[in-house]
């Protein structure tokens, strides 16, 4: 069952591209129009139109209100709330603890927000689509699942990309997940479920990711990145995919050749996903057969809505730990939301997943929510002609979609053009995790602000940390069900997409938007730090593993976390200044 998710997963990053590079080309549209804000006429502020905005803990209490509001550098153009604003001019000074706790705490719930979306909502639309365009095992694997397994580290970086302000924060998560994904990530899958590595997969990874690490080196040092350097860093995850798809073709081309050579008279050999679909398919039993009526009876309509709405199991309420119980009821909410507002189809099942209630109700729901989710709703309350906004518009056609499709349509039968509700769902499920990502990264800086932190240490810690924990908690199920060399693949495979992806289409969508090249703000040494470690997390890798023969065991697993946790302690040193350059 793992191995048949994982490939399903693969399939859509660039459509979702296309489609996102409007949303998020525009996430922060208004930054360019910002205009200069009067003098602050404060103690101890540089007479300057714009001011760094951690200084606003150094201010009075009565005179950081009013900085937070006229300075340029604290305003958030993207987003729902104006996080910095309701620390400093909603809370009294005593009680900003308080503030940061409830900071923290919507923190957990929106990367609990990613998660339920990407795994339950954006993933399974994504392969909907893979099967519905009928796309190979080995496409379908370098480009949707990356996208699927790395959506919420993509669209963070892409919305802190376009903001120069928080780049660092986007540098900062890229380069702290990876670390933190072929450390600690690989180092667990290793120490759970020792395994032998399988090699030119290995060195091909590996290989691509240094070189994605090397280039990201020279970008930092160059302090800049044009249109031609972002379109290399996506010209080059093109050319991953290419040499993927290459390799797999000789390495079966060869296997056969071996196998009609040497067994002529043998059946062809499965394919590695077929065989998992093989597995997972004769070791699985539908549990859902016990619960199925005797006497079949018609559901009416009211009955097929509120069951499809339902985000709760009580048969599987029943089996479940209370932990699983506890996490559950933070989740109910947002399933609810995302059942009533994103359409998922499920090729394995008999309707597809059609649910005629709901499905008329998604083509009202869906459209709203794209509108006003749009650069955080400002293309929703646009008027048209200056009478009627396009939210209103949106609804009228919607309502009238939904009414032909419900009554041209029956419960039974799904549609012939049911695949379409994929692709709404699948830019639905997109706009929404944009949406948590932009809030995720306005409160980060947030914090940042407060504690006097810099946007790249909060990227390596909170940002790479929340969007890594889903892959984690995915990898070590695998090691442990028998996948270990899945699991351990995964590990470099995915972030190669992110990083490539994630820093390529990001300075591209913001160049496309400034016609100017982007400019890269570093917070000095962490920056370099960050990178070295990265670099030499990968060099560790790509001579340990060969000398093991590619058996990797549990001490190189514990070498793996060590180093983490020396990474971790020397960059935490360097942001508070007890590592420093010697000035000259």
């Amino acid at each position: 069952m793992a191995g048949r998710w994982l490939d399903l997963r693969w399939a859509l990053s660039v459509l979702c591209v296309l489609l996102m590079a409007e949303t998020v080309s525009g996430a922060r549209d208004s930054s360019t129009g910002a205009h200069v804000s009067p003098q602050f006429p404060a103690s101890g502020v540089n007479q300057t139109p714009v001011v760094d905005c951690r200084k606003v803990c150094g201010l009075n209490v009565s005179d950081r209100c009013d900085f937070i509001r006229t300075n340029p550098d604290c305003r958030s153009d993207g987003g729902y709330l104006d996080y910095l604003e309701g620390i400093f001019c909603h809370f009294p000074p005593n009680l900003l603890p308080l503030a940061v706790t409830l900071y923290v705490s919507w923190l957990l719930y929106l990367f609990l927000i990613l998660g339920v979306t990407a795994a339950k909502f954006f993933c399974p639309n994504l392969s909907a689509i893979s099967t519905t365009l009928k796309l190979s095992h080995n496409v379908a694997g370098v480009t949707f699942l990356a996208f699927g397994n790395g959506a919420p580290d993509i669209f963070s970086a892409l919305v802190a990309f376009s903001d120069p302000h928080t780049a660092g924060l986007a540098l900062g998560a890229l380069f702290g997940a990876g670390v933190l994904v072929t450390t600690v990530v690989a180092g667990g899958i290793t120490i759970l479920h020792p395994f032998m590595a399988a090699s030119r997969p290995f060195f091909r990874d590996i290989v691509f990711y240094m070189v994605a690490v090397f280039l990201t080196f020279i970008m930092l040092f160059r302090g800049r990145v044009t249109m031609a350097w972002a379109l290399g860093y996506l010209g080059l995850y093109v050319f991953y995919v290419v040499t993927v798809i290459l390799c797999t073709w000789i390495y079966r081309w060869q296997r056969r050749g071996s196998l009609v050579y040497s067994m002529p008279v043998t059946p062809e050999i499965l394919s590695d996903s077929e065989e998992d679909r093989v597995s997972s398919n004769s070791n699985s039993y539908d549990y859902g057969d016990e619960y199925r009526p005797l006497l079949f009876y018609q559901e009416t309509t009211a009955q097929i809505l509120a069951r499809a709405l339902n985000p709760l199991d009580y048969m599987k309420w029943r089996r479940k730990s209370a932990y699983w119980k506890a996490l559950k009821v933070f989740k109910l909410p947002v399933e609810f939301l995302l059942l009533l507002t994103v359409p998922v189809v499920d090729p394995d099942k008999d309707d597809r997943n059609w649910k005629r209630p709901l499905n008329c109700l998604h083509l009202v729901i869906s459209p709203l929510v794209v509108v006003l989710t749009l650069q955080s709703g400002t293309y929703g309350v646009y008027e048209i002609g200056g009478l009627v906004p396009v939210w209103v518009v949106v609804v009228i056609a919607g309502t009238a979609l939904a009414s032909v499709t419900f009554f041209a349509t029956s419960d039974s039968q799904p549609p012939r053009l049911h695949w379409l509700f994929a692709f709404l769902g699948f830019l639905t499920s997109a706009l929404w995790i944009n949406a948590a990502a932009t809030e995720v990264v306005n409160i980060l800086r947030s914090l940042g602000v407060v504690f006097r932190l810099s946007n790249t240490v909060l990227g390596l810690t909170l940002l790479a940390w929340g969007n890594s924990i889903g892959d984690a908690f995915s990898d070590f199920t695998l090691a442990r069900q028998g996948y270990p060399r899945m699991a351990f693949s995964a590990c470099f495979g995915g972030i190669i997409f992110n990083i490539l992806v994630g820093v390529g289409l990001g300075c591209l969508l913001q160049i496309s938007r400034s016609h100017t090249e982007v400019k890269l703000e570093p917070d000095g040494l962490l920056v370099w730090v960050l990178a070295g470690a990265l670099g030499l997390s990968l060099v560790f890798s790509l001579v340990s593993v060969p000398l093991q023969c590619f058996q990797l065991s549990r001490v190189y697993g514990i070498c793996l976390l060590l180093f983490y946790l020396n990474f971790l302690v020397v960059a935490l040193l360097t942001e508070f200044g007890v590592i420093r350059l010697k000035s000259t």
